[in-house]
């Protein structure tokens, strides 16, 4: 089970390293077309996804990362506990255990979550996000996938 939680420390690297290249090249609310519907502008995210309870007064921080601590600890137990068949599963706990670690680690070290990807269509814009964001998305939707049977082994049934 080492090699799921070496997924999840993969997304973790990525994710910070995304984040670094980002702060060190970008001023805060920058923005830099790469392509017609795509940008990567650089935010800061206080609240939980799409900003909830972003101007909730800062003890929002904390309720976060500890929820994120605890979801972690228990994605982790989850992983550990999951049989060799469980692939799938076991990829998709893995991406959203990266994702959620690394969203923590800018949580307690800023008081933030850094986001710089920036879909939208004409004047709409989707809420920015990073790459932990997208780890959690792909790994929900794995998860969602395997819960309707895909990925998982036949189960045989006897007659007797």
């Amino acid at each position: 089970m080492l090699k799921w939680l070496g997924l999840s420390f993969i997304i973790i690297v990525l994710d910070q390293w995304s984040k670094l290249s980002v702060t060190a090249t970008m001023q805060l609310y920058e923005s830099i077309e790469i392509l017609s519907n795509f940008n990567l502008t650089y935010v800061r995210n206080e609240g939980a996804a799409f900003s909830f309870l972003s101007d909730a007064g800062g003890w929002q921080r904390w309720l976060f990362a500890i929820l994120a601590f605890v979801i972690s600890l228990i994605i982790t137990v989850w992983i550990f506990r999951l049989s060799k068949q469980e692939l799938l599963l076991a990829v998709a706990l893995s991406l959203v255990l990266g994702g959620a670690v690394g969203n923590l680690i800018d949580r307690v070290a800023y008081g933030y979550v850094i986001d710089f990807l920036d879909v939208y269509y004409k004047d709409w814009h989707w809420p920015a996000f990073n790459v932990a964001d997208s780890a959690i998305c792909l790994g929900v939707g794995l998860m969602l996938l395997e819960s309707f049977g895909v990925g998982r082994p036949e189960q045989r049934f006897s007659d007797s």
